[in-house]
């Protein structure tokens, strides 16, 4: 580890100098680039040299073991144990920070809320979700917008796709997608009873241009009605947009907007991140097939969480997380339960790289 660290010092210390370069300076794609780097590296950098003085005052405080004077004696075994504290505590962050980056982690996201069994209680939960998220974003000032939605006459949805943009907005969300459980007396439950119910949560990254290269002659590009509540405009017109991507069989049809051309942008976009979306769980599934002991599969069929409202409980089945603090989590208060599951997986991918 510590040879790597090396490593990752001397590149550190390169890149400052050529921050500093009348040439970088003067290209901006390229101080950019040098730039993105040197903040990646800089955490590393610092914890490192953090390291590099306790196993100093380490082996200066192990001199003091020597001294003739006992009460110097003392307090060097005392200084002795808070530093080995602090070397182990150092070093755990280190090898997390030293593991492979997700290149997604700094993207955007696209949220997909489909209701799943349980029909309107399964829409009216969907929108809980969503507002949920909503509130999650909000407070890390991130942008929630909110590309197709088809809504029930009561509140809910039936599905609901938003794009949330925001500084690591896939790293804090992406162990969200699956089906997320809930169990509830619903509003129209006359007799008490507790209901379950399903709602899939999807988190695909938000595909750039560069990555997802659609030729026209692939797509099939259909327009309607739109059906539904709406404007003067929205149920009169044919602006609803259906695009279908011949090669996968991947269809997307958008209508909230009246206008052709703005649905049949937002249909792209949410094509562009599905496509992309399906290369990653092919590359995922290979990996997955060599790694079988992997535990956390990110399947998307998989029951990854249950919302006990009768308990006030959240349980996350991947790590046996049980927490009752369904209230402040239902209001956006996702990090206790967001970073438990992002340590488990960091431990996951530690074993897998030894």
């Amino acid at each position: 580890m510590f040879s790597k660290l090396e490593q990752v010092e001397d590149r550190f210390i390169e890149l400052e100098t050529l921050l500093s370069d009348p040439n970088i300076l003067s290209n901006q794609t390229e101080f950019q680039k040098i730039a993105k780097e040197h903040s990646d590296k800089s955490d590393i950098v610092a914890n490192y040299r953090l390291l590099k003085n306790v196993l100093q005052e380490i082996e200066d405080n192990k001199e003091l073991l020597s001294d003739p004077d006992d009460e110097i004696k003392v307090m060097a075994k005392e200084e002795l144990s808070i530093l080995a504290n602090k070397q182990k505590e150092l070093e755990s962050t280190l090898k997390v920070l030293l593991l492979p980056k997700d290149p997604n982690d700094d993207k955007n996201v696209m949220l997909e809320i489909r209701a799943g069994t349980g029909g309107d209680e399964a829409a009216l939960f969907a929108a809980n979700l969503f507002r949920m998220y909503g509130k999650y974003a909000e407070k890390l000032r991130w942008k929630v917008d909110i590309l197709s939605s088809n809504t029930t006459g009561i509140g809910g949805f039936k599905e609901v796709i938003a794009t949330i943009t925001g500084k690591g907005a896939y790293s804090r969300l992406k162990y969200e997608s699956g089906v997320h459980r809930v169990q509830r007396v619903p509003d129209t439950e006359t007799q008490g009873r507790v209901h379950t119910s399903a709602v899939t949560v999807a988190i695909l990254v938000e595909a750039e241009d560069v990555e997802v290269n659609i030729e026209p002659n692939e797509l099939k590009i259909d327009v309607f009605r739109a059906s539904g509540p709406g404007g003067q405009s929205v149920n009169t017109t044919d602006s609803a947009v259906r695009v279908t991507h011949v090669p996968t069989g991947l269809v997307v049809s958008c209508q909230d907007e009246k206008s052709q051309h703005k649905n049949k942008a937002k249909a792209l976009k949410i094509l562009k991140a599905r496509l992309y979306d399906k290369v990653m769980q092919e590359q995922h599934d290979e990996i997955a097939e060599s790694r079988k002991s992997q535990v956390g599969s990110g399947d998307r069929s998989e029951r990854i969480r249950t919302y006990n409202f009768p308990q006030g409980r959240v349980s996350d089945h991947r790590i046996g997380l049980t927490l009752y603090k369904l209230e402040s989590v239902m209001e956006g208060e996702l990090d206790c339960v967001i970073d438990p599951l992002t340590t488990h997986f960091q431990a996951e991918a530690m074993k897998a790289a030894k």
